[in-house]
């Protein structure tokens, strides 16, 4: 069965910088979009970054600049790099990627800034 598997969040202050992680791994043939969502409490989960096969990225206005997304298509793993992060950063910060051709989700992993 197919996981995505997230890591490196925690918790920071204003101004600080963390990379998360997310790793697919079982029995693979596809990996096309990988995307990063975000859920505060209260809030509706919402797009951060997108990155295809290929490489091209899209940003939500909200991050844009400072944070950045990447891939390793030999590892099935998708990075977001956040800098400059800001209280309003704080949220659940989910994994979501078409893995052979099923939309499949991370189990989350908290990121929380404080002032």
């Amino acid at each position: 069965q197919v996981q995505l598997v997230e890591s490196g969040g925690g918790s920071v202050q204003a101004g600080g910088s963390l990379r998360l992680s997310c790793a697919a791994s079982g029995s693979i043939f596809s990996v096309n979009d990988m995307d990063w969502y975000r859920q505060a409490p209260g809030k509706q989960r919402e797009l951060v970054a997108s990155i295809t096969s290929s490489g091209r990225t899209a940003y939500a206005d909200s991050v844009k600049g400072r944070f950045s997304i990447s891939r390793d298509n030999a590892k099935y793993t998708v990075y977001l790099q956040m800098n400059s992060l800001k209280p309003e950063d704080t949220a659940v910060y989910y994994c979501n990627a078409e893995v052979n051709w099923r939309n499949t989700w991370g189990q989350g992993t908290q990121v929380t800034v404080s002032s």
